[in-house]
Order: structure tokens, then sequence, then C-alpha cells
């Protein structure tokens, strides 16, 4: 195993005068003005808020099928590698048109699937190529030679932020992170200094984050930024901890003279809940520090519980309108993945592909609440097992209730534009679409208080543990 390389004193100068000048100096006046432009372009705050602009996947549509499916399930968002890059040796071209996790997929026809699709593309940057690793054979390392990241960084961003492609978010590296909470002392996806493949044997790698920031964040950041591209934090682990995510993004590094958080345009989490995107909001967004807040990878195996998806991202949606979603590009969570063999991914791989049960969850949420989403206004209350969450969607009021079976209640009081006499209410299944008998719910008002009486079948749609629940949609609507 090699022993933590240095920067060479060239390299170190070279960085150094990099900061001093600043990012403007590295870029042309009329480059700079395009630059402008383009980012003035794809950052439009105008325009209603919809639920498919929150959600994402990893991974590509291929097929006419799959571009159906993406869109019956409101996946706006697609996320993947690009490469290789000089895979074998440093006389190698840089190569930049494959992706996939074995770069056995061709990148340039996906992407200009996507953009007639309305699918947004966000690129992978990374590894290392294996003869350039520091430590030795390990693709998931440090480079040695920085200068081979930043050419291919290069090639990635001229390359695809030009017409036809026209990509315009870039993610640098993978959970990159060093210790790790959870007890593993390196990173899944960052290696250094004592990386061992047998876990028992490994040590912290504890240079792991001034590294990634000197040799990899800032140096990408600089060139993304550069061509008017948008920079996305490369993902940092739920294991991580968001109190030693928020030291990294404000560590400021003397090498390059600069804090990671100031060459970040969009942050990243892993397999959070909603609720632990609040302090990074209030911290970084709030203030204009960030554009976003991202999850580039939720689910995975969460999904085992059919409830998870329908509620991540509903409950995501209100809190995103209660966390000023002034651009529809503001937060994104991108599932992972969204097709494979196991029964809980989106699709199951085939032909022809099907969905699973969190894929059709998705599809019942994009129908449900599939128009202009707006705060509700009111208070909402629940009776005894029963609880849920509420928003607007075009002209209705959608509550989603998670509820033990028997009949149950749900309160709306000081909801603006609601007349009691007029409106109607469905209650539907938030896994399969399916509509409740209308003898199964009513809604009634006495002073001023809404109330929603719903039944729920003793056949729920989830919840294996002691206390089975049953996951629906309260659909409110104003008869004419």
């Amino acid at each position: 195993m090699t022993e933590r390389f240095e920067f060479s004193r060239r390299r170190r100068a070279l960085l150094a005068a990099m900061a001093a000048a600043g990012a403007a100096a590295s870029v042309g006046a009329p480059a700079a003005q395009a630059v402008r432009s383009v980012r003035r372009a794809s950052a439009s705050s105008t325009g209603e808020r919809r639920i498919a602009q929150l959600i994402g996947a990893n991974g590509w549509p291929v097929t006419s099928a799959d571009i159906a499916m993406w869109k019956a399930m409101g996946l706006s968002w697609g996320r993947d590698s690009v490469g290789p890059g000089q895979r074998n040796s440093p006389n190698d071209p840089i190569e930049v048109d494959k992706t996939g996790s074995a770069f056995d997929h061709d990148l340039p026809p996906a992407i200009l699937q996507n953009n007639r699709n309305g699918i947004q593309s966000l690129l992978l940057l990374g590894y290392t190529p294996k003869w350039n690793a520091s430590v030795s054979g390990d693709g998931r390392s440090a480079p040695k030679d920085d200068s081979v990241w930043q050419r291919y960084v290069e090639t990635v961003v001229r390359t695809y932020i030009a017409p036809p492609y026209n990509v315009r978010y870039f993610q640098i590296w993978n959970e990159a992170a060093g210790r790790l909470s959870g007890g593993a002392p390196q990173a899944s996806f960052w290696h250094g200094k004592n990386f061992n493949r047998q876990r028992a044997l490994a040590k912290p790698y504890d240079r792991a984050m001034q590294d990634y920031v000197e040799l990899v964040h800032v140096p990408a950041a600089r060139i993304v930024r550069k061509y008017g591209g948008y920079v996305v934090y490369g993902g940092w682990p739920d294991q991580g901890g968001l109190d030693t995510y928020m030291k990294w993004l404000e560590y400021r590094s003397p090498v390059v003279n600069a804090r990671m958080l100031d060459w970040v345009d969009y942050l990243d989490t892993h397999y959070l809940g909603v609720d632990a995107l609040t302090p990074l909001y209030e911290r970084y967004v709030a203030n204009g520090s960030v554009r976003g807040v991202w999850q580039t990878e939720i689910g995975d195996r969460y999904m085992i519980d059919p409830h998870y998806l329908p509620m991540y991202f509903f409950k995501f949606a209100v809190w995103a309108l209660d966390h000023a979603w002034d651009d529809p590009n503001k937060y994104v969570s991108m599932v992972y993945h969204w097709d494979g063999f196991e029964s809980f991914r989106l699709t199951h791989r085939g032909n022809p592909r099907t969905y699973n049960v969190s894929g059709t969850s998705l599809v019942v949420l994009n129908k449900t609440v599939g128009g202009a989403l707006s705060r509700f206004d009111g208070r909402l209350g629940f009776g005894q097992s029963a609880s849920g969450l509420a928003l607007r969607s075009g002209s209705d009021l959608v509550l989603q209730v998670r509820a033990s079976p028997g009949p149950r209640t749900a309160t709306i009081s000081g909801g603006s534009g609601m007349q009691p006499e007029r409106l109607g209410v469905s209650m539907i299944d938030a896994l399969t679409g399916e509509a409740a008998d209308a003898s199964a719910v009513s809604v009634r008002s006495s002073d001023g208080v809404l109330s929603i009486d719903f039944s729920v079948p003793e056949a729920v749609n989830g919840g294996e543990g002691a206390t089975p629940e049953h996951l629906a949609y309260l659909v409110v609507t104003q008869r004419a």
C-alpha cells in the first residue's frame, strides 16, 4: 500500500496561483459573459411547482417503454457515470462517451433521449484510473497526478455542456468521506493511506477530506463553473454524520485558499430522512450560500417498506413548499435504483419490464398530486391511530394518511377557499391507486371544522410489524 502522496512544489504553486487569481480570472470576458447567460437561462425561478420536479432515479431509461414508465412515475431526473477517461495508460485518448457502472452503454444517445423527453441529466464525474491511483490499483483512491483528473473533467464538461447535449449539472465523485460514524475507518468510495479491503485491518485515512478538497473537488468545480455548469456535491453518505459534513464544507484549505462550500452549488446527501435536510437549509440555503439541497440516492433497501417512497416524496413536497421552493431544481431526490431483480426496486427488469409495488406507488402519487402544488394553509388533526400531512394539488386538497384498521377521522380547520356544502371526498389506496367504495369515506362540517370520516380496511397495504397500517390519500374536491 502506498503512503500518502504529496503535492509537487510546482502543483502547489499552480493551485495557489489559481486561488489567488479567483474564478473570474480563469475565464475570458467573452466566455464569462456566455457563462452568465447560460446560468441565468438554466435557473428560472418562474412557473408552477410539481411533484415530478422533486423526483429522479439513478440510471437512464433506454427504450420508449422505459420513457413511458419514467413519465408515469414522475421521474424527471436521471443520474449516471461518464467515462472511462484514460482507462489503461496516460497514452490513451480521453474517452467520455460511455456510461454505466462498467462503462458499457453509450452516453450521448442517452442524454439526447432524455432531452427529447423532458428528463434532466446529472453526470457523475469519477473515478481514478487504476494506473494513476494513489493506493495501488484502487480506482476509488485519489489520483497520484491530479492533472490527469483535471483533463478528464475538462473533457467531460466541455463536451456535454455544449449543444446538442446542454447538460448543466455535474456531480463531483461519490460519497467521499473519512471515518464513518457507523464504524468504518474509511468511506466506501474514497480510499487513502491505511486502506485495506479487509475492514478489520484498515485504519483511518487522516487526510481524507483535505485531499478530496485539494486534489479532486475544487479543481473539478473550477472547471465546471468555468463553462457555466452547476456543481453538485458528491453525495455525503448518511453514515458520515451531518456535523462532519458541515465541518468539511466549511474547511478552508491553505493549498487552494478556499472552502469546499465556496465551490458547491447544490448540497447532496444520501439516504437521509426529509427532516435531516432542515439544518442544511437553515445553515446554507436560506442565506444563499448554495442554491439548494439534493439527495442523489434514497430508497434502496428502505423500499422493502412499501410505504417508504410515497411517504418520503409526499413529505418532501410539503417540506419544499415550506422552504422557499422558488426554483424547480432547488430540491431533488433520486431513487436508487430504478430497475433490477430485487422486489423492492421501482421496476422488475425483463421483457416486458413490469412495475414493482414501489414503482406503482410513484405512479399513484404522481397521478394523485400531479397538479400545481401549493401549501395547505389550515390546520390538520387526526383521531386515534392515524397521522398524516396535507398539501394542495391544483384545486384539490390532498391528505396522505397512515392509519390502523377501523373507523378513523381527520379534521381540517382554517383552510382558505373551502366551501363545506360543495365538498366531495374520495379515498385512494396509495400503493394500488384503487378508490375505496363511496361508503367508506364522508365529509361533514361543524363550527368551521371539516371532519373526514374514513374506514381503514382490515387488509392493510403495509406494516409487517406488530402494528400493520394502511397508507391512503384523502382527496377533497370542490364540486362545481
